[in-house]
């Protein structure tokens, strides 16, 4: 990865917006250089002495070598380089917001739009750090690379100012610099290595909060916060010393670097007194210029120590985004999505997973107006089989066909709209009822969700405070665990499906919410092909037909 890397998702507009940063960083450094190469003739006025070369080039440009004008250029040079410093820090600003936004939003579509079977091999833990805490950092990566080239560019200017003064003391200043750059280079790839730390950190912290917040009744039950938050705070230990180390390994540099700073000044001063004899007029000014210099080398380095920290944070963000434009799902046209008058049929499918057969030649057929139970022992391949029906994946080998027509692209694309899932933890969002609803067909109106919630007996909703505006809050927790399935049941024939599928959708359902859904099924299988993943139940015994599968192969039909 080029160290250009995020400022390539850059557009036009934004790559002017970063030559305008880059002009604003120049024309502040010539102006910082421009006034204290001032002090000379400053300086040379107040002590009614010599003042070398910049003062000669004061009096051939015709202005007067008095305290009174000098002192007013300097104060205007000044605050010009405020104002410039103050414009280039809001452009700086907008610039890393506009592309952290750009970053994040990029990443987001990409997962959105790529294949199924690479975000079913996603790490949820990793890809979460990696939305939030990579893509933050790969902002301050941004903040530090514009600061490590303003401070590098400023230190050019006081470069310049110090060989129009003394060329023999900008040069040995310059290579002094220049070693403490290259001293700090294996200080640079710890910090590399500090940051490849923490966002491992931060994956498994992300990993072992979303565990304990969806486990939160199972811990208590079982007695396991003690263990619980000692697994949490050994993830933080390992956090805070990443950071330790790296803020100890930033206070090392700036401590050696300010002894270093002093002793070379201090080094050079002598030299240019008492060895080279230069006047005090010029030796003063470049005294100024390498208290200048110091800091910045100071910040320049810590700068470069944040960059190299943040290096992996935008490395990996951008092999995230690179790998899913690269799984993305082609662009195909819309087409009418084939509704099957008869079956699905699976023709000697074979679904691999790297080395692993999840479906292993599976033959067999899904009535359109009927209810088919898949059923088996955890691993079978039920899940997989339920993606391939409902066209989230294609085969590797063999065909998936509605009415002895093959689903693929574009018509696989199409397909997907006639389908729609009931899952075991049903997303509820923390929005009203119309809205958790309107998700599935966002222009449907209220007659059309009315219709809905009563085909589903979710009914219930009509009744609640405030009706179709009552919001559900976090999960839909108000409800019980039955009526939130009969809402997403709701959601789903919003769609007008061709095929509802229901992955062990009443699985930790009661009895008698058991039964509702599968009397709300019996309804509608005269509608559409419902296809029903569970072990056991009242809606294993509405099944019209059942599905076996061991090992991803089918047993019995």
């Amino acid at each position: 990865m080029s160290e250009a890397g995020p400022f390539a998702l850059l557009g036009p507009a934004y790559r002017g917006r970063a030559l305008l940063l880059l002009v604003l960083i120049i024309a502040a450094a010539l102006s910082e250089g421009a006034g204290l190469a001032l002090l000379v003739p400053l300086l040379a006025t107040l002590m009614q002495g010599p003042g070398g070369r910049i003062a000669e080039l004061v009096a051939d440009l015709g202005l007067p070598l008095a305290p009174g004008p000098l002192l007013a250029l300097f104060v205007a040079l000044a605050s010009l380089r405020a104002g410039l410093n103050f414009w280039r820090g809001q452009v700086s600003t907008h610039l890393e917001f506009d592309l952290v936004d750009a970053l994040r939003g990029r990443a987001w579509r990409a997962l959105l739009h790529c294949d199924w079977r690479m975000l079913m091999n996603l790490e949820r833990a990793d890809t979460t750090s990696a939305l939030i805490y990579r893509i933050d950092q790969s902002g301050f990566y941004v903040n530090q690379v514009i600061g490590a080239t303003a401070t590098a560019l400023t230190l050019g200017g006081v470069g310049l100012a110090a060989l129009a003064i003394s060329w023999r003391m900008a040069l040995a200043a310059a290579l002094g610099g220049g070693m403490v750059v290259l001293a700090y280079r294996g200080l640079r790839q710890r910090a590399e290595r500090t940051g490849d730390r923490m966002g491992q950190d931060y994956s498994r912290i992300y990993g072992r909060l979303n565990e304990g917040l969806g486990a939160l009744r199972m811990i208590k039950s079982l007695g396991g916060e003690e263990a619980a938050s000692s697994g949490l705070a050994r993830e933080f230990s390992a956090l805070r010393s990443s950071r330790l180390t790296f803020q100890r390994d930033q206070g090392l540099a700036r401590a050696t670097l300010q002894i270093g700073g002093a002793i070379f000044a201090a080094v050079l001063a002598w030299t240019t007194l008492v060895v080279w004899r230069l006047p005090v007029a010029t030796v003063l000014p470049m005294v100024a210029l390498f208290a200048r210099a110091i800091p910045l080398l100071e910040v320049l380095q810590g700068a470069l120590l944040g960059v190299a920290h943040t290096r992996p944070a935008v490395r990996s963000t951008l092999a995230l985004i690179a790998a899913a434009e690269a799984a993305r799902e082609p662009d195909l046209p819309l087409v009418q999505p084939p509704v099957p008058a008869r079956e699905i049929t699976l023709a000697g499918v074979t679904v691999r997973s790297g080395d692993s057969i999840l479906l292993d030649d599976a033959s067999g057929a899904i009535e359109a107006r009927a209810i088919t139970a898949i059923v088996g022992p955890s691993g079978a391949g039920k899940s997989t089989l339920a993606d391939l029906i409902g066209g989230l994946i294609t085969p590797d080998e063999g065909q998936v066909l509605i009415d002895g027509s093959a689903l693929e692209e574009p018509l696989l694309r199409a397909w997907r709209r006639r389908v729609a899932y009931v899952h075991q933890d049903p997303v509820v969002l923390s929005a009203s009822v119309r809205d958790n609803l309107r998700w599935a067909a966002p222009g449907t109106g209220d007659a059309g969700i009315v219709r809905a919630l009563r085909d589903a007996a979710a009914d219930f909703a009509l009744g609640l405070p405030q009706g179709l505006d009552t919001m559900l809050g976090d999960g839909g927790r108000q409800l019980s665990g039955g009526e939130r399935q009969r809402l997403m049941l709701a959601r789903a024939l919003l769609r007008d499906p061709a095929l509802l599928i229901l992955d062990e959708a009443t699985s930790a359902l009661d009895a008698e919410s058991e039964a509702q859904i599968a009397a709300v099924l019996e309804r509608l299988k005269a509608r559409m092909a419902i296809v029903v993943i569970s072990h056991r139940g009242a809606l294993l015994d509405i099944a019209d037909r059942t599905i076996r599968l061991d090992r991803g192969q089918i047993v019995s039909r």
